[in-house]
């Protein structure tokens, strides 16, 4: 993040030959999007003058104001380092305007920001540490995706095993470039799936590095005539990727209000509070968290991602770990999102469950120190476990019944996703698929 001044910027692209600035924004559904303009445009559109129409964007449609102004966050400038030395270009994330200069409540980045002001308002801040997983795999002959690899590396293995070692290296350089601290990379579980970790910061600023890592991931791997994918289940017979999301809260006096050294979890009345929200809105989030059909796929007993809502401090599979240590850096670790969440949506709703649990001061249920995965259906009833929503018209159904995180979301955003989710859904559901054909075609 820069401290950027609208001169710094003019002066910085003219020095470094700046001819094209991208204005990117995000869609509800965690698409990023962007309007270019050349530099003889950088300084109307930094004076918040640049209009586009939102009426075609998916998920918008019938918005009656549909133009809308881009507002440059300015601490959010990069030259694009994979592009021409001569006439390069650089980007800035901005937020979306009504013309008649309020906030658009349907900008993904206003709902998370509104969010942070509330917390900030109760004396909290929250620090954020994504874990994003992806798979790299070849394409066509026409440059067109496949799930055709030829790799067979597995956890932590290295090259000539990782076949994409190299590929994940100009990642990280790449990021490295652009300002992001990388605290480490690996091969995960699956042949061609890959982590790449990025250090923690305040929530707004991770949403935007979340962003800008999903496009820098995809853009490299495309350079190395490969396809980049965050899709939770790409490949039925294997593990599939998650996004897990380390979560921190702070209050004024920069302390993390989370730990408490003298609890046997290491959790402070607030952690306890906190983690509360959480699993009270929980199945709702989910619907946020995990907003794809396929998302739901990854949620498979023996494939690590949770399937049942509990926490733990002792193990490392449940749907929240807290994690505490001798130097007060407590966290929780939600263990269920993938990298298809709208990482503004998502951060928020956390947020304000989490505060939320704080205000009304709600207990979790009580921990569960064994592994539920592996529990019987006796057992987990008996701890009154219970599991997340199974696939994306339950997490849509959940969302619909909580009042407190449409009014996160806002309404009509709220109102927009519910419809799009309900669509897709239904589209799914009607879909006759392979497997249909081969169990049922010769024998009824």
């Amino acid at each position: 993040m820069h401290n950027y001044t609208r001169e710094d910027i003019i002066r910085i692209v003219e020095e470094e030959d700046v001819a094209f600035i991208r204005l990117q924004f995000t869609d509800i559904f965690g698409t990023l999007k962007n309007m270019a303009v050349t530099v003889g445009q950088l300084e109307k559109a930094l004076n918040n003058k640049c209009m586009f129409d939102v009426s075609s964007l998916e998920g918008i449609e019938g918005e009656e104001d549909c133009d809308m102004y881009l507002y440059p966050d300015l601490s959010t400038f990069e030259i694009f380092p994979w592009r021409p030395q001569q006439g390069k270009v650089a980007r800035l994330i901005c937020d979306v305007y009504r013309k008649d200069g309020t906030p658009y409540e349907g900008d993904p980045r206003y709902v998370l920001r509104k969010a942070v002001a509330e917390a900030e308002e109760m004396g909290y801040s929250m620090n954020v540490g994504p874990e994003c997983e992806f798979f790299l795999f070849h394409t066509d002959e026409d440059g067109l995706p496949t799930t055709v690899t030829h790799e067979k590396g597995g956890y932590f293995d290295i090259g000539p095993l990782d076949l994409g070692e190299n590929a994940r290296r100009d990642m990280i350089l790449t990021l490295a470039e652009m300002g992001f601290e990388i605290i480490s990379s690996h091969h995960e579980i699956a042949p061609a799936q890959h982590e790449i970790d990025f250090h923690y910061d305040e929530a707004m600023v991770t949403a935007d590095n979340l962003m800008t890592f999903k496009m820098v991931v995809k853009t490299i791997a495309k350079r190395h005539g490969l396809h980049a994918t965050f899709m939770p289940k790409p490949k039925s017979e294997t593990y599939g990727s998650g996004m897990h999301i380390n979560l921190s809260l702070y209050g004024r006096d920069g302390m993390n209000v989370l730990y408490n050294a003298e609890d046997v979890n290491g959790l402070s009345e607030e952690g306890y509070y906190f983690i509360g929200g959480l699993m009270k809105h929980m199945k709702a989030i989910t619907c946020i968290t995990n907003p794809t059909v396929n998302s739901y796929k990854r949620f498979v007993p023996g494939y690590e991602a949770p399937v049942y809502m509990g926490w733990s401090a002792k193990t490392r599979g449940p749907l929240i770990r807290v994690s505490a240590d001798k130097e007060r850096k407590s966290r929780l670790e939600l263990r269920s999102p993938d990298a298809t969440a709208n990482p503004y949506l998502a951060l928020a709703v956390l947020l304000k469950a989490g505060l939320d649990g704080i205000k009304n001061k709600i207990m979790p249920p009580a921990n569960i120190d064994e592994n539920i995965q592996k529990m019987t259906q006796e057992r987990r009833d008996e701890l009154h476990v219970e599991e997340l929503p199974r696939n994306l018209g339950d997490a849509t159904a959940e969302l619909e019944k909580d009042q407190f995180l449409i009014d996160v979301l806002g309404g009509e955003l709220a109102k927009k996703i519910i419809k799009a989710n309900k669509k897709e859904y239904k589209e799914y559901c009607m879909q006759v698929t392979d497997w249909e054909i081969a169990h049922y075609l010769h024998r009824l």
